[in-house]
């Protein structure tokens, strides 16, 4: 008869965290350790992308003053086995990331091994295991950028992948972090469907099955989750938020180049609706993005069904993860800057899905896979962090 392991995995791009000292961080983790508590996981997958935020030459070392306070808080007391992994190395341009992974082994849970990809085999999970800095000489790690010439017409920035093979009572996966591309202009995004920035970030997430997947090593079951910058479709979008009004685009008088998008009241009001510039996204309504959980936004989310030979995803019921407030007194509102959509995701293979034990009792259902985010009610920060909660299949007999 399988056994099962009670897995937690948590992305959460922190970026916004950084450029916040003191409350926010403290609430962030607060927020975290109620999640552990409510759930009591065994494993926990702790994903960070942005680690030190925009300014991170000025940030790296409040940043590992956060990740040593989850490592060392008192509701990880019980978690004897720890790994971290923390790409800080921020003066080694071509490799840097700004990624970041922890993962926690709870006392109750034997038998964890981890890869080492230099060697090819498996080591006994002992002690705590922290890496910071430049992790290319760490074996049980595998991190990339994505090359510089990928996209030529697009600025090169941090963004790359980091993966970590694990075997849980002889079950193995491979959970990988994952920071995209994003959207650098509005204006540009809602140009054409699906958009440029669509297309980049396809061709990356490709790149990167391709390679967890590629010969080098055995193919394993796989958890993909970060911040996969995923936007709606933001043409159609605007369509559908601008169907009762009157639309003008307004072009820079030297370049003939679109500077804005104003939508009014066809009535004799003409109350600004929508306002679109580079980095503002500014809708009357903002409720309406929350509204249901944003079920009504869900038809325009289509960047993962180019995958779906590949990929599954559990059933969203959580509003857009970004971009929320700042302002801790409005902890669920969105900021103007983009339109609402859900970047953070947590993905897997088809082979992955296959091991989450979903109940037969339709009780037990809701309680045994949870696909939520952290802290919804609290200023997060600009992202708020997803989870899922689940029971990994394992092969102990």
């Amino acid at each position: 008869m399988d056994r099962f392991a009670d897995v937690l995995l948590v992305t959460a791009n922190v970026g916004s965290l950084f450029d916040h000292v003191g409350e926010m961080q403290n609430g962030w983790l607060q927020e975290l350790y109620k999640t552990i508590s409510k759930h009591k996981p065994q494993f926990i997958a702790l994903h960070f992308q942005e680690v030190g935020g925009k300014d991170y030459m000025v940030n790296m070392g409040q940043a590992e003053n956060f990740f040593c306070n989850i490592e060392s808080s008192e509701e990880m007391k019980d978690f004897d086995r720890v790994s971290i992994y923390i790409d800080n190395e921020f003066q080694s341009e071509d490799t840097f990331t700004a990624l970041g992974s922890m993962y926690f082994i709870h006392k109750t849970l034997k038998n964890i091994y981890q890869y080492d990809f230099n060697v090819k085999d498996l080591k006994a999970v002992q002690g705590k295991n922290k890496h910071v800095g430049s992790l290319d000489r760490v074996a049980t790690v595998e991190k990339e950028k994505f090359p510089k010439n990928f996209w030529p017409d697009f600025k090169w920035s941090r963004k790359g992948f980091m993966r970590t093979r694990w075997l849980i009572h002889n079950q193995g996966v491979d959970l990988v972090n994952i920071h995209l591309f994003h959207d650098a202009s509005n204006l540009i995004a809602c140009n054409s469907s699906p958009s440029v920035y669509s297309g980049n970030r396809k061709n990356a997430l490709r790149y990167v099955i391709n390679r967890i997947s590629d010969s080098r090593f055995t193919a394993l079951p796989f958890f993909l989750f970060g911040d996969f910058n995923f936007r709606l479709d933001t043409l159609s979008v605007v369509e559908h938020l601008s169907i009762e009004t009157e639309m003008q685009t307004v072009k820079k008088d030297s370049t003939n180049e679109v500077e804005k998008i104003i939508c009014e009241e066809k009535d004799s009001t003409h109350q600004l609706v929508l306002h679109i510039e580079e980095k503002l996204f500014e809708y009357l309504h903002e409720a309406f993005f929350r509204e249901d959980n944003g079920k009504a936004l869900l038809k325009y989310d289509k960047e993962v069904q180019a995958f779906c030979d590949i990929i599954r995803e559990v059933d969203i019921t959580f509003p857009p993860s970004y971009p929320y407030s700042e302002d801790h007194n409005q902890p669920t509102r969105y900021m103007n800057t983009r339109c609402p959509a859900w970047c953070d995701r947590i993905l897997m293979s088809h082979t992955a899905d296959d091991l989450i034990h979903w109940s037969d009792d339709d009780e037990e259902e809701e309680k045994s896979v949870v696909y939520n985010t952290v802290g919804p009610n609290v200023c997060m920060g600009d992202h708020k962090p997803v989870f899922l909660f689940f029971q990994l299949k394992t092969n102990n007999h």
